[in-house]
């Protein structure tokens, strides 16, 4: 218990000092332009089909499940508000970070990883480079960035597709469906997602790089950096989930 609460301090610490080094000001903007655009790229660009697809099964899904939960007693709008509701509150802003979280962290950790024991971050920082934030920062960013934007699309497929799935199936019309989308409907929600997926963004991006960026060894220290990332970003995520729907929700 003692070593561990050493531990979690040690790391905590270590944490805070690592991230008061990335937030540094760029030293050269035109290369931090031209990392911002790539980790973008990494990050937003090359995730669009893994949150397209998973948005679009799990709206299809929850029509399918709350109309046979329903059973004819509930009225049928409730449908386009179930679907609603767990887009925006829950599946979007929580779950595909976490999914984003297994494959875009363990990428972060594992390049800054392999980084670190070839000698490349002691190459820059021998070169006077503030090698933390030449490398994290850009991801950080471009989390901050990317994530809401992929988090909004995913509510967006995630209700078209549960349209779609009710007026194929002829569980609800569309006229029902678009009821059950305006009731009760409040902005709120959507600021309060918006507001998780910016932090959970933030979460992802940097636990992932200080695992990385502190690897020590060889390739099998690399794998465990990467594996950890994932681990802890979620854990992390799901705690400050929690945290937040007691603050902002009640």
């Amino acid at each position: 218990m003692y070593l561990s609460a050493v531990g979690i301090i040690f790391n905590i610490g270590r944490y805070t000092r690592f991230m008061a080094t990335v937030l540094h000001r760029p030293e050269k903007g035109k290369i931090f332009r031209r990392q911002l655009v790539k980790e973008m790229s990494i990050i937003g660009i090359e995730s669009i089909g893994i949150v397209a697809l998973l948005s679009v099964f799990m709206g299809a899904v929850m029509c399918l499940q709350t109309a046979h939960q329903i059973s004819g007693w509930i009225p049928v709008y409730t449908i386009g508000f179930t679907v609603r509701q767990t887009m925006i509150l829950e599946f979007s802003p929580t779950l595909i970070p976490v999914i984003l979280a297994g494959k875009i962290g363990s990428n972060i950790a594992s390049q800054l990883g392999t980084m670190r024991v070839t000698e490349q971050i002691d190459a820059l920082e021998i070169m006077g480079v503030n090698s933390a934030g030449f490398l994290v920062l850009p991801k950080i960013i471009a989390g901050f960035i990317c994530i809401p934007v992929l988090v909004i699309m995913s509510m967006a497929l995630g209700v078209s597709s549960g349209a779609v799935i009710a007026l194929i199936t002829g569980v609800s019309s569309m006229a029902d469906f678009e009821y059950g989308l305006q009731v009760d409907f409040a902005s709120y929600d959507v600021v309060y997602a918006l507001i998780k997926t910016t932090i959970f963004a933030l979460i992802m991006t940097s636990v992932s790089a200080y695992h990385g960026y502190f690897t020590s060894g060889g390739a099998i220290e690399v794998a465990k950096s990467s594996t950890k990332a994932v681990v802890y970003s979620v854990v992390i995520i799901m705690l400050t989930n929690l945290v937040l729907t007691k603050l902002l929700l009640t």
